[in-house]
């Protein structure tokens, strides 16, 4: 009792300085009246439905019956505490009428519930409804998201989408099934993409493109985004990786399901830097100037986006010359140079010579003469032939053994008993000691293109 009388005389002493009590009217001035307090004009009257200070300076308020409000709401803006003083620069929770739960509440440095807005309290940032009640979850059409203590988030997210919250809540020990990366700006605005030139949307964040859905849900896989000027279907599409970034170099995964066409369930892809598979025409209507080099390699991609292997016949430049390369095996698929076997579009093996460019080689080279490549050699069982190489507008015509070998400075005779006498360089000089009328020489075998 001693206690409560000593509370009770101290707050006496902040309110009444100047007042009166109710039975002595004075002067204006705080007064005790029962177990509340009142507030008396000038004049002696009561006031009500007002504001006034304390002899402390802080704000109480006295209600439409002149008592001075305690644990209550004035004008549903303000909260008065239990010692009828204004609540300010405080946190302020309660109970959620019809149900248990709680509902938070900021009542800034005037006394005003902070009410549909956004406030920066402590350096962090709420969100607060026309009511005034903290908001958590998904926010403002889901463009925001606050976690479980209202603070607003930035930067990557990983959550339920909003049609998937019950009631937005994350709690300790939550499992990741069903959730999704979303990533948030410095002002707490989710991204999502604003134009779609495909079915998704690309974004860079700190250097790194990233992919979105129309909901701002991270992306990977093989993904539609759609590329300007692309040439082939494959370049609408970028790859992105478990983690959200953006596949860049080479890459072995399934090709995107809404292609058709691919020989192998896994194939190899090469992805630019801005992400865009390298592509090219269909097999057999390329040209050179579609060989692209990687590093220390040349390819040269399909229309599929797939590097292609085995023989090719290429156009050289955009004329309508053409000659073979050789792309070597599945595992390989890069350009070959040199003396390599060959297989060919018929199945059969045979040998080839390819320059330092990839060509296939024309004329005599290491004593061997070929045509696109392809060795040429007399037929079996003729022992020597004549062959007519084209060269440019004329044609030269070497002899050759079953083997391809150019015989150089000699006479040889075929099965048949024909006569050929050769230069030095293997050119084709008499037969049976005439001049050769010039059509002695068969034309050459073009590659069994497939």
């Amino acid at each position: 009792m001693k206690r409560k009388g000593l509370i009770a005389l101290a707050a006496a002493a902040i309110l009444t300085v100047g007042a009166a009590s109710m039975d002595v009217w004075a002067a204006e001035g705080w007064a005790q009246s029962g177990s509340t307090w009142v507030y008396y004009d000038s004049s002696g009257g009561k006031i009500s439905n007002t504001w006034k200070k304390g002899a402390d300076n802080l704000w109480r308020y006295l209600d439409s019956n002149g008592d001075m409000a305690v644990n209550t709401w004035v004008e549903n803006t303000y909260y008065m505490d239990s010692n009828g003083i204004l609540v300010t620069d405080k946190w302020m929770k309660f109970k959620d009428s019809g149900s248990n739960d709680y509902k938070w509440y900021y009542f800034g440095s005037s006394g005003k519930a902070i009410m549909d807005n956004w406030s920066k309290i402590d350096n962090k940032w709420y969100y607060f409804d026309p009511n005034g009640e903290m908001q958590t979850g998904w926010i403002l059409d889901d463009m925001y998201y606050t976690g479980a203590d209202g603070v607003m988030k930035t930067g990557w997210q990983k959550l339920l989408p909003p049609d998937s919250y019950d009631d937005g809540r994350i709690t300790p020990g939550d499992s990741d099934e069903g959730k999704s990366w979303f990533y948030f700006s410095d002002n707490g605005k989710k991204y999502v993409p604003k134009d779609f030139s495909g079915d998704y949307g690309s974004y860079r964040i700190d250097g790194i493109s990233y992919c979105f859905n129309d909901k701002g849900e991270l992306q990977s896989g093989w993904k539609k985004v759609g590329v300007d000027n692309a040439e082939y279907e494959i370049q609408n599409y970028k790859y992105y990786d478990t983690n959200g970034k953006l596949r860049e170099g080479w890459y072995s995964t399934e090709p995107p399901e809404d292609i058709t066409g691919y020989e192998e369930g896994v194939e190899w892809f090469y992805f630019s830097s801005s992400g865009i598979p390298k592509a090219g025409p269909k097999e057999g209507e390329a040209s050179t100037s579609n060989l692209v080099r990687i590093k220390d390699n040349t390819y040269l991609f399909n229309d599929l986006g797939v590097p292609v292997c085995g023989l090719q016949k290429l156009h050289i430049g955009s004329g309508s010359d053409y000659t073979a390369f050789y792309f070597g095996d599945k595992k390989t698929s890069s350009m070959q140079t040199g003396r390599v076997k060959v297989i060919e579009g018929d199945g059969n093996e045979c040998m080839y010579y390819f320059s330092n460019s990839g060509r296939g080689y024309t004329g005599v080279k290491d004593g061997y003469l070929y045509y696109m490549g392809k060795i040429q050699s007399a037929e079996e069982g003729s022992k020597y032939e004549p062959i007519s190489i084209p060269t440019g507008s004329t044609t030269t015509t070497y002899v050759v053994n079953t083997s391809g070998r150019v015989s150089r400075g000699t006479t040889v005779k075929s099965a048949d008993g024909v006569k050929y006498k050769t230069s030095s360089n293997g050119t084709l000089l008499k037969v049976d000691d005439e001049t050769p009328s010039g059509n002695e020489g068969r034309e050459p075998y073009e590659p069994a293109w497939k």
